[in-house]
């Protein structure tokens, strides 16, 4: 199977396309006096060795793990130098977690939102998202005690929102644009910190050897901003590994305040759910000891598989302990519980009705905070960011007149998104005519899904909807089986020059395309007070912009750092 570094990256890069006209008219627009770089002018051998040897003395590292299951370590996939990003752009996306961290938490609270959105054509065709919609309506919505103790629960997000860079014509600038908001397992926390260390190091250290390469690329960016600023051009510092364990602090404490008592000898714990087998350890043990060396938290790490006999909910307070499989009587209370698993249907082997899907229950009905709860992971999914682009959504959540310029925020980063469903509107017709008519290139399809290797374009997706749309005389027809879907309008970010590196080496060079990732912590209490709401730190994808899925499989994604300019 694909390590996680690879399905976490297909997600992005699955939208873009590279060989429909349209993309590069919007990709490269008119830059005057502009050449690309010439990649020979430069000690490629030199730069690469000591990128690897930086690499590998930070621990930018993946683990790999033989058929005897004996673990080695190699150096991550990275790009050999940050890509030019604009300045303000980056300010932008920065300046949207706490909106969007925001919109979560009050969107999860919105059960009629939830239940109009994600049941009907979505639950019908998808059993996983109906089944995560069923625990949530169960446990938060149903009269009765059964989810008394989640109901009173905190909440901690660790969210993502991705964004590429879109021009709106040849002389517009570039702007960022929302590809999706993950709010479950957002991924490259620690790896992303250290990369940026590395292409600040490389970009100093060899900084007469790359000044025309960054020069060049910075023309690609932000040839159009005309910005002036006293601050130098560079890759900033990277907090996320003081902003998420922060965050994981925060909720921390928060549940010792209120169920913990003074008197007790041994504190909480908090609770890591991972994938078994899991190759991207290094990310999230970086986490994990960064959470103990800065605020003495201890982490447990734990298969939903092991879940379902390792943990138990106290009937009478709601309590989640790990029971000791060798000693019933020495347990471990959860003040936390994060979930670095369980968001695709691979994750609950057992099937629908199985152990994982059982030990997801236990853990969401206990008096625990996770992250994330239901309503959470509820809220990232493709359909309700497809409902929340549509007329008076955001304005259903942020109801007042001093937040109109955060409505004005958040629907400036929104692309075309448009249902498939039983609540298709004109203009989404009007996209799925486009398709049909030659225009595929201009959009993805994509299902409730994260993880990436799901989302269908270019042919594909001309010939999946000649299959399920029945045109006539009176209009389309869509099938039922198209509501678990949403049509998104693809994006074109600009191209840059990149070397990529995998295990320490060279796989290529050439033109490439990116995308930022902006993470938001946010700590809620059980009523909705904000707790804690902050930006968490970045992170960036680069990829060669004419690598398609079998290409990014192959291990052509990698992590990058914004040059800001």
């Amino acid at each position: 199977s694909m390590d996680y570094i690879q399905r976490a990256s297909l997600c992005f890069f699955l939208v873009i396309s590279c060989q429909h006209p349209v993309a590069h008219s919007l990709a490269t627009p008119a830059i005057n006096n502009y050449s690309p770089f010439d990649m020979t002018s430069l000690p490629l051998k030199k730069l690469a060795n000591h990128a690897s040897s930086y690499a590998s003395a930070h621990g930018i590292q993946v683990e790999r793990r033989n058929d005897d299951g004996v673990s080695s370590y190699e150096c991550a996939p990275i790009s050999l130098f940050p890509n030019a990003y604009p300045r303000s752009a980056f300010q932008r996306a920065k300046s949207l977690a706490k909106p969007y961290n925001e919109l979560v938490d009050r969107v999860s609270r919105d059960s009629e939102f939830l239940q109009k959105a994600l049941g009907g054509g979505v639950s019908d065709n998808d059993p996983y998202t109906a089944k995560l919609l069923e625990l949530y309506t169960k446990i938060y919505v149903d009269n009765g005690d059964y989810g008394k103790f989640a109901q009173i629960a905190d909440r901690l997000g660790i969210h993502r929102s991705d964004y590429m860079l879109t021009s709106d014509g040849p002389n517009g600038k570039y702007e960022p644009k929302q590809v999706e908001l993950n709010t479950i397992a957002s991924s490259f926390s620690g790896l992303s910190s250290k990369v940026a260390d590395l292409h600040r190091h490389m970009t100093k250290r060899y900084k007469d050897d790359l000044k025309e390469l960054l020069e060049s690329n910075k023309k690609l960016a932000a040839h159009n901003y005309g910005e002036t600023t006293d601050e130098e051009d560079g890759v900033p510092v990277n907090p996320t590994m003081t902003c998420l364990p922060q965050a994981f602090n925060a909720a921390h404490e928060q549940y010792k305040g209120r169920f913990v008592s003074a008197d007790v000898k041994s504190d909480p714990v908090v609770l890591f759910v991972v994938q078994e087998g899991e190759t991207n350890t290094v990310d999230q043990r970086m986490l994990e000891f960064a959470l103990f060396e800065n605020h003495g938290v201890k982490v447990v790490r734990m298969s939903l598989t092991a879940a379902h006999t390792q943990l138990e909910v106290d009937e009478t307070t709601g309590a989640l302990h790990i029971v000791d499989p060798n000693d019933s009587t020495v347990r471990q209370e959860v003040s936390v519980v994060y979930f670095r698993a369980g968001y695709a249907p691979t994750d609950y082997p057992d099937g629908i009705d199985g152990v994982e899907w059982e030990a997801r229950e236990k853990m969401e009905i206990s008096r625990a905070t996770k992250s994330p709860c239901l309503g959470f992971h509820l809220s990232g999914t493709k359909k309700v960011q497809q409902e929340l682009a549509s007329p008076g959504a955001l304005e259903k959540f942020f109801p007042k007149p001093e937040e109109s310029s955060t409505v004005e925020s958040l629907r400036s980063t929104f692309a075309g998104l448009y249902s498939l469903g039983d609540d298709a509107d004109q203009l989404s017709f009007e996209a799925v005519k486009d398709v049909l008519s030659g225009g595929e290139g201009r959009y993805v399809l994509k299902p409730q899904r994260e993880g990436g290797g799901y989302n269908t374009y270019g042919k594909e997706l001309a010939e999946k909807l000649k299959e399920t749309v029945v045109e006539s005389d009176d209009g389309l027809k869509l099938a039922d089986e198209l509501g678990e879907f949403i049509l998104m309008e693809r994006l074109f970010p600009p191209h840059q020059e990149s070397i990529l590196l995998r295990s320490g080496r060279i796989v290529g060079q050439g033109d490439s395309v990116s995308e930022l990732g902006c993470f938001g912590t946010v700590v809620t209490s059980h009523d909705g007070e904000v707790l804690h709401n902050e930006y968490g730190g970045f992170i960036l994808r680069t990829k060669f912009r004419d690598v398609d899925e079998g290409g990014v499989a192959a291990g052509f994604a990698t992590l990058s750092s914004p040059y800001l300019c």
